[in-house]
């Protein structure tokens, strides 16, 4: 036979069936009919809105805004009493490590709750729980490489997954593999951030003006010999501005771009002009792109032919002839772009820059390179290059 559990009610539905008696003269019993409540209920909340309305602070939930009001703000000065108190207990835990914390809130646990104390300190309870279950010989190279994993996670904004934390924690030589680098995830109770796969439309026809020389050939063997661009919009605080990016496809490497609020050719040439000074002018140069019309400008072409860069272009429809660039603006709106957008220009530009030129170029692993960040496999060529100029 199943128990029967006491009903429960809103504060705004009593506060409802209150003000039928109240303010619109309906007797107790009538409005209980009315509202489908006990006789003896009805009356208790006429009661408790006739108090509170008078200035009294009801034992009960209060029905009343102001009085919730009154007893939530009540709550909040309880709670930072209550995180002021654990933090004078807790001294300066806030400024030593994982371990330390973990053991001020094991002295804390007596007075208040984990869940608490977890919350003021900004750590995990699963955390504080792996912790209190871990032998007591804990060796310290695994406190290590979870401090580590937490370190390459923040630094990815919370877009690594296990295996570029891996990787990047092996080359700055804290050696760990995929699955180590999950399960202290787990640990952590952390979580990539990056979305499933894209899937992509066919195209139609070919662009007959421009040929597709590239035809997805995007392996090549040395840098500055084909650079991809393409042109992406991101929020910034009013209105849309759009980047335009010019890679090297033999590390994968952002080698310019220019941001704008003007999708045109002037934003694209500034891109190829940046990636062209940038380089050192580099001779025998394709430029792979889709078809749009700021890359199929007379303007665009003429900085081109002035170059010296051969122009080459999808088919039309075809994202896949351009995939590097699509995948590059995947990873920089997953990983780094927030959900909302950026609040103005200025920091949009800042923060992908930052991307760009620090956390994609230096840090992140890139699967094409094996692992490697596009700068150091650049190095890599470069040193490779200047052996062989020598022995010859």
């Amino acid at each position: 036979m199943n128990k029967k559990t006491r009903p429960t009610f809103s504060p705004e539905f009593r506060l409802e069936c209150a003000q039928l008696v109240v303010d619109q003269g309906y007797s107790v019993a009538k409005a209980a009919q009315a509202m489908n409540v006990g006789k003896s209920t009805m009356d208790k909340w006429v009661r408790q809105l006739r108090e509170e309305r008078a200035g009294v602070r009801p034992k009960a939930t209060p029905m009343t805004p102001d009085q919730l009001k009154i007893r939530e703000l009540e709550k909040k000065i309880r709670d930072l009493e209550i995180e002021k108190d654990i933090l004078k207990k807790g001294y300066s835990s806030l400024d030593v490590g994982l371990p330390e914390q973990f053991k001020i809130i094991g002295k804390l646990k007596q007075s208040y709750t984990v869940a608490r104390l977890c919350q003021v300190f900004g750590v995990h309870r699963s955390s504080f729980k792996y912790w209190k279950q871990r032998p007591t010989d804990i060796k310290p190279e695994h406190v290590q490489k979870l401090s580590k994993v937490k370190e390459l996670f923040n630094a990815s904004r919370g877009s690594a997954g296990a295996r570029s934390i891996a990787e990047m924690a092996t080359a700055q030589g804290v050696k760990l593999s995929r699955y180590l680098a999950a399960k202290y995830m787990r640990l952590l109770d952390v979580e990539s951030c990056q979305q499933p796969r894209h899937s992509y439309k066919k195209g139609g026809a070919e662009h007959v003006d421009i040929p597709n020389l590239l035809d997805r050939q995007f392996a090549v063997v040395e840098p500055n010999q084909v650079w991809c661009g393409d042109v992406t919009y991101i929020w910034t605080g009013s209105r849309w501005a759009y980047l335009a990016v010019v890679m090297d496809l033999f590390a994968r490497k952002p080698v310019g771009w220019a941001m704008s609020f003007s999708p045109d050719s002037e934003l694209t040439c500034k891109a190829l002009s940046h990636a062209f000074e940038s380089r050192g002018r580099p001779e025998g140069v394709m430029f792979h792109s889709d078809q749009g019309s700021h890359y199929t400008s007379r303007k665009f072409r003429q900085l081109l032919w002035r170059c010296q860069i051969t122009q080459s272009m999808s088919r039309r429809g075809n994202c896949w002839d351009n995939s590097p660039m699509e995948r590059f603006f995947r990873s920089l709106k997953t990983e780094w772009v927030p959900t909302v957008g950026y609040g103005s220009f200025a920091q949009a530009e800042r923060e992908i820059l930052e991307y760009m030129l620090g956390y994609y170029s230096q840090l992140r692993p890139h699967h094409y390179n094996g692992g490697l960040a596009p700068n150091e496999t650049e190095r890599r060529y470069w040193l490779g290059y200047k052996d062989v100029a020598k022995i010859s």
